[in-house]
Parts: C-alpha cells; structure tokens; sequence
C-alpha cells in the first residue's frame, strides 16, 4: 500500500510538473498584452444613418455609458459580488475555496456559485475564446495571475461591470439599468439591482425581456445570498421579494431595415476590415426613413396574406414534454431557443389543447390562451381526424399573434418569400429597400441577388425597342395564336394567360391587357436579335437573357433592383442610372471621409433612349394602371400619374409589379426561394401589387400629381402619342407594314389603322 501511494505521489508531482512547464515554457510566452485592460478604451460602433437621421443599424456597438468604479453604488457592487464573487476582495484571482465549494454542492445536485471568479471573467472577456480545452483554461489562469498584478481588486471590477453583456445589446450594469427599467445606477431599487446581478449566467436567454419569470427566479436567489452576507436586513429582502417591477418589454427597436444596413456594412468592411467595427464611423444613406418603415410592414402584411391564403401547414416541431417541472421548462427552453421570434410572430409551446382553446407558453415564461376567432387559421389542425404533421397537440411548437385588443391568434412562419426597393429615378438613390421577410431569419438580399425571371414586367423594353422599328402605341397587332396564322412547323406556341383573345389590338391595350401572343409577334416582327441587345441600354446583363421569342415573355433573369434601375429610364425620360445608398461617411469626430456628389439630374451623357421613347413608354405604362392589369394602382391610390406593369412567369413561379410615379421607382416581388407555383389564382396583380400600393401610398402622400412634358415631334391621335413622323396622312400612327387582311378573325371587327403585325 506504502509503494503504491509513493508511486501516485510521485506520479501527481510528475503531472504537477508537467503541467507548470507546459504553463511557463510553452503557454507563457504567447500571452497577449495587458494593454487591452491596463489601457482599456471602450469600442465605438459604425452607426447606420437614413437620410432623415434615422438610426438603422449598429455593427461592433457596445451600448455602454462607462462608469467609473468609485460612481457605481455599493448596492449594485455587492448585488452582483453576492451571487458571482463573495470572496472577490480577498482571493488572489483563482478562488481555490469557491471553486471546491463549487463542486461539492455539483455533486450533491444543489444550486451553486460557478468556479470563475470575477478576475478570470475578465481575462476571458478580453482575451479568450470560450473554448472548452485545457490549454485555453490554463491560458486563463495565467492571464487573471498576471491581471491581478498589473491592476487594483477596483480596477478588475470596474472592467467587468462595465464591459460584461447583459442581453438586449446592452453591455455594462449602466447600460443595461437604462435598457429595462430606464433608470439610472443610482436610481435602482434593492430589488432591481438584484435582478441585473442576476443576468450575467445567461444574459440571452435569460433577462427580464426575454425570460422574465427565470430571472425573477435568479433574482430572488441574489437577494437570498445578499441577505445572508449581511448586504441587506431581512426586512429588505421581504419587502424586494414582494416588489412589483416594471421592465421596458421593447427596450431596443429592432431595425427594419437590416438587409440595408448589411449592405453598408459590406462595402465599409471592404475597405477598412475589422477596424470599421471600432473607430466609429457614422454613415449617411438615401433612404428615407418612413418610406422604409411603409415597406417593411408592407412586405410583412401582404406576405402573412398571400400566406393565408394558403392554408395551415401546422406546427414547426413536436417534442415530448416531461411531467417534472424543472426539465418541463428547460425542454421548452430548448425548443423556443431554436425558433427565434420573427417580429410580431412569436414562437410559443402547447400545453394543453381542449375543443374551445389551445393553451401555451411564450419564451418569456408568460402563458397565452388562444380561443374563438384566434383559433380559425389552425382548424384544420384541431380535428380529430387531423394528421399528424398538423395536429396541435401538447409539445407541438406553434406561432401566435396578438391584435391591438391584446387577443390572441394562431399564424405560422411564411415559407414564400418578397422583395421591395424603390430609388429616386433622377439620381439612381435607394429609397426604401426590404431583401426578404425577415433578416434575421434569411439573410439572402432577394433585392440585389436574386435573379429570377421578369415574366411581363420586361414587355415594355422590347415595346420600346419596337417604337424604334416604326411601331407605335396605335399599331395594330393580331391577338390570335401564332399557329393559326401560319403554316410554320412551330415548335412553340405562346398563350395568352387567361385563355382569351381578342383579335386585332392595339400595342396600347396589348401592352395593358398583358398579351402574350402580341409581345411575341412584336419580338418576332423586329427580330430576336435586335430585342436582345437593346436590352443593356437599360442596364440588363445581355447574357442572362435568351435570344429567342421567348425573351418577350420574360424568360430570362434579372434582379429587383436591376428591374427598378430599368423602369427609371421610363421615368426620367430616357437616362440611365446606377442604384447607390451611401451618401456620406463621418468618422468619431465628425470628419467627412467621403461624401457622394451626385447631380440632381442625370447628365446628358447618361441618356440611352430618345425622350420621345420615353415619353411614349410612358403613357403606355400609364394606361396599365388606368385600364389594364394594374387597374386598382390608380383607383387604391387615388392619383392618375401611376405607371407600371405587372409580371407573371410561367406557372405563376414570380409574381412582379414595377412602377413609379413622381420620380419615385420601385419594384415588388414575391416568389419562393426553391422556385415553385404560387398558385394557380396567383398573379403579379395579386402578390406583388399590393406591396407596391401599401409602401408608394406613404412615398406619394401629399405630393401633387405630375404630368410630363411633351418632347418634340410627338403627336397624339385617339388618345395615343406618336412619333410624327409616323402618323401619316391618314393618322394610321405608324409605317406602313404588310397587312393580310386573312389574318383577321371576322369576329373581330375592323381594324382601327391601316397598319397591322401578323
């Protein structure tokens, strides 16, 4: 027995040894400086900026009101020494006993103290991961000896009490008082400061907005402890026990404008890498801060009604909830922290299910009740007959809203997916941009890199290219299949979407109405080839579109911000321009580090199209809004100086509206991101209209109606403009071309010019 202890002695000393040469040898002299806590400057944020000084986004941001050690109150000093470090001021850094203590009440399976003192919070805090290896803890041994040296106990818990993350984006005690009881240190209550001590074992999933019937759980153990230690009398601890706290439940607004703030912070990190986090940098975009807000709801509304529409898919997750208490609540933890809140959609845990009422829990603790008219979305998944897939049922992860009179109804995520952006036609400056439904969720910009077929939105380009072959709005085309008016072996047959057809048509109403077969023979009339390449001109890749018919029907790929670039050329009357965000970048002194000098027209240099195309387009784009496909555009918003078009691709896989009105562009989209039908019913009109009404109803409120100004050697006859040129003596609006009377259905009346496309 002797031999055998000697030898683990001697073993136990060999390790020890070991151990402290790996520490001194190896460890040691890769360190970093203490520079970083002995010179300890808080960092600075980049700052987001709309153009109407809207804070939209913080990258790096440390939400910190730094308070010297000396300023801080006893009450929150021995609030948090109470539960984290009872023996702060008297161990060197590693508490041996604390630690042992630790681990005794582990094993016993009681509530304990965690064996990290406050020093070495601090060295992980600046320095370390939060790897768990040996070789990072002995890093952080040697790091709180060399701390405790360099640095006063009050030095050490000033660092921590100002640069530790308290949730909410909120970081030191200051801070995070303001965040949920919008109070400062010294206006505390016993038991507030017990509360916040309370939040640094879990700042995310347990704070008092996120969780507050767990943290009232710390709290009460902070007091407990504070009592104990002599920091409070007993009559203090009943009387914060019983204490009603009022919490900030919103204490941060959430940007609705993510995906915008992203793009800003990609193009500064390209420049100024990680420091852009730190030296604090203030950027100024264009975009106009209601017209952002309008969009975002926007997006949001219309996407949870397209989503309605479409029926209950039932809950997002099942799990099997223990009867015992304390493991019920933490399966629930479990579940809620892997489904993230989407803003008002939040994710909730089914309790109990019953005929009238579903009941459950929130992430924060509190219970919801659901019943009546909340309950009519998720019918389906109450039958008993339901699937299993989508029978709500006890353990079954739900959604639920609540309405302005605080009931409560069951939703579900949107698995479909939208777009909006809007820019000034004049000068090419994002107004409003929304990459998806929710960022946070999705962070993929459908705005600038989703490239997804126009359908009918790209029409008007190749009905501007026409107007440079001797067509016009008053040309008449034939609105028949193409196989009946032609003994072509036709490996294609284009169809009119609805299914009718009206014969001979004006390019006007062709345009309005939509017609497939109309756009085709327009193509096929100026040839494929010329269709395509007059493409660039409006700032379309060439290469991402076919040359064939098909390229009327808008079979090839562009992007939303692309497709608003494009119709700017309509608007502004014939220049192209570049979207752009960034309007100037000041650093933490105020300095201007660049600033963009944009003309408040576009330069002559720009322009792409003739100003009569222009103008021409654009009454045709008017009449869709006034007669056409957007008929509700003009009627909804009461104005008649709207123009656009809608879009629809093949099987209603995209659906598209673009559009503008007094120098305002913008372009919605709706599609799913593994492309499929958005349904048979669906159209351009239905899923992407409605987003565009909602935001432009706020970008156009109080501005008057515009009306363009006529170019020279523009005409109009019946209501249409032409070229006059092309009027001729007879007023037929357009060249004359070959008319085969026989292509004319008798049905369908006679034409309304001397001119028509077969």
């Amino acid at each position: 027995m002797l031999k055998w202890f000697i030898w683990l002695a001697a073993a136990a000393a060999l390790l020890g040894v070991s151990i402290l040469a790996y520490m001194f040898l190896v460890l040691a002299p890769d360190l970093p400086s203490l520079d970083a806590v002995t010179d300890y400057k808080p960092k600075i944020p980049l700052r987001i900026y709309t153009a109407d000084n809207v804070l939209i986004g913080e990258f790096g941001e440390e939400h910190r009101d730094f308070v010297p050690i000396k300023e801080i109150p006893a009450l929150m000093k021995n609030a948090l020494l109470s539960i984290e470090d009872t023996r702060f001021y008297e161990h060197g850094g590693i508490d041996m006993k604390g630690a042992a203590r630790a681990l005794l009440a582990d094993l016993r399976g009681g509530f304990h103290q965690g064996a990290s003192t406050i020093s070495m919070q601090v060295a992980r805090e600046f320095f370390l991961t939060r790897e768990k290896t040996v070789s990072r803890k002995l890093r952080e041994i040697m790091l709180t000896y060399r701390m405790e040296s360099a640095l006063s106990k009050d030095q050490i818990l000033e660092l921590y009490m100002n640069q530790i993350y308290l949730g909410q984006r909120s970081h030191g005690f200051s801070s995070a008082a303001r965040t949920y009881f919008g109070k400062s240190l010294n206006e505390l209550s016993i038991a507030e400061a017990a509360m916040l001590a309370g939040v640094p074992q879990n700042p995310a999933r347990v704070n008092p907005v996120t969780n507050f019937t767990r943290i009232k759980q710390r709290q009460l153990l902070v007091l407990n402890s504070m009592q104990k230690q002599g920091f409070i009398t007993q009559a203090q601890y009943e009387a914060a026990r019983e204490e009603k706290l009022h919490v900030n439940k919103n204490p941060i607004v959430e940007s609705h404008a993510a995906y915008v703030a992203e793009m800003v912070r990609q193009n500064l990190f390209e420049q100024y890498k990680e420091a852009v986090y730190t030296m604090g940098l203030k950027v100024t975009t264009t975009i106009v801060g209601a017209e952002q807000e309008a969009a975002y709801e926007s997006v949001r509304r219309n996407v949870m009604t397209y989503d309605q529409r479409h029926g209950y898919r039932g809950p997002e997750a099942f799990i099997e909830l223990p009867d015992e208490e304390s493991a019920r609540n933490d399966a629930i933890d479990d579940l809620l922290e892997k489904h993230p809140p989407s803003d008002k959609l939040l994710p909730a845990v089914v309790l109990q299910v019953d005929a009238k009422s579903v009941k459950a829990e929130l992430s924060n603790g509190d219970p919801v009740t659901i019943s009546g008219e909340g309950l009519r979305f998720a019918v389906p998944g109450l039958q008993n007959n339901a699937k299993q897939d989508i029978k709500l049922r006890r353990g079954a992860l739900i959604r639920v809203t609540r309405d302005a009179k605080g009931l409560w109804a069951i939703s579900q995520l949107p698995e479909v997916e939208a777009a909006f952006v809007s820019l000034n036609a004049q000068d090419g400056g994002l107004r409003a941009l929304v990459g998806g439904f929710d960022y946070n969720r999705k962070k993929f910009n459908h705005v600038t890199s989703a490239w997804r077929q126009p359908g009918s939105s790209i029409k008007p380009f190749i009905y501007s290219a026409a107007l440079e072959k001797g067509f016009s709005p008053a040309t008449l085309i034939n609105d028949v299949p193409l196989s009946t008016t032609t003994l072509e072996d036709l490996r294609w047959d284009p169809r009119n979407d609805d299914g009718k057809y009206d014969g001979p048509i004006t390019m006007q109403s062709a345009l309005a109405q939509s017609k497939n077969v109309v756009s085709v023979r327009i193509l096929k009339a100026i040839g494929a080839s010329y269709g395509r390449n007059y493409l660039p001109r409006f700032g379309f890749d060439e290469k991402r579109h076919p040359l064939n018919l098909t390229l009327a029907l808008g079979t090839g790929a562009v992007t939303p911000a692309q497709l608003a670039g494009a119709y700017a050329v309509f608007a502004n009357g014939g220049f192209q321009v570049q979207p752009w965000l960034i309007q100037r970048v000041t650093d933490a002194k105020g300095s201007v580090l660049f600033e963009a000098k944009r003309p408040s027209t576009p330069p002559e240099e720009s322009r792409v199209i003739d100003p009569r195309n222009a103008f021409v387009v654009d009454s045709m784009l008017r009449e869709v809004t006034r007669s056409g496909t957007a008929a509700a555009a003009s009627i909804k918003l009461n104005r008649h100086d709207l123009a656009g078009k809608t879009g629809t691709t093949s099987d209603a896989v995209d659906g598209w509206f673009a559009g503008y009105a007094n120098d305002i562009v913008a372009v919605s989209w709706m599609g799913y991101d593994d492309p499929k039908s958005l349904g048979s019913k669906e159209f351009g009109a239905t899923v992407a209209l409605p987003i565009w009404l909602d935001t432009m109803r706020l970008a156009l409120s109080g501005k008057a109606e515009t009306q363009r100004s006529v170019p020279e050697n523009v005409i109009n006859l019946d209501g249409k403009w032409l070229y006059s040129e092309y009027a001729g003596e007879g007023g037929s609006g357009v060249k004359s071309l070959d008319l085969n009377p026989s292509d004319i259905p008798a049905s369908a009346g006679a034409p309304a010019s001397q001119a028509e496309v077969k």
